[in-house]
């Protein structure tokens, strides 16, 4: 007897430097929720027309003149992929949001949850952090 077979839905990749379009995105989950008492439920952002779905990002940093994106928000599921990067470099906080790994001159950070991750890139002379809104 076969076994059901899952299937997945494609995936785009976006490449290239962030949208320049007037305002960076913005939601709800811009800033950490608020505490709220024990058993209170927890508000969950929700999708905007400012946000990228569950897509491959591509982000060149080795040999890169402009600045990286301040903010950036995607779906649950999408990956932001930092080209030309050695490992151990980047980093991810809180990590129980996102996972990274890195594989072949670069890191591949898959956004897991909804919530707002920092993605600290040391890039030339500098640090540079990503804000990463992931909504559902």
């Amino acid at each position: 007897m076969p076994l059901p077979i899952e299937t997945v839905a494609p995936t785009t990749t976006v490449t290239g430097p962030a949208p320049t379009s007037a305002a960076p995105p913005t939601t709800t989950a811009a800033r950490p929720p608020p505490r709220s008492r024990p058993g209170a439920p927890t508000p969950t952002p929700t999708r905007d027309a400012t946000c990228l779905g569950p897509v491959r990002y591509e982000l060149k940093i080795a040999g890169n003149e402009f600045d990286l994106p301040k903010t950036m928000c995607f779906t649950a599921g999408g990956i932001l992929r930092l080209q030309g990067i050695g490992p151990g470099l980047v980093t991810v906080d809180p990590e129980s949001l996102a996972s990274s790994s890195y594989e072949a001159g670069g890191v591949d950070i898959v956004f897991l949850r909804p919530g707002t991750v920092e993605v600290t890139i040391p890039h030339a002379d500098r640090v540079d952090t990503i804000t990463v809104v992931v909504i559902r």
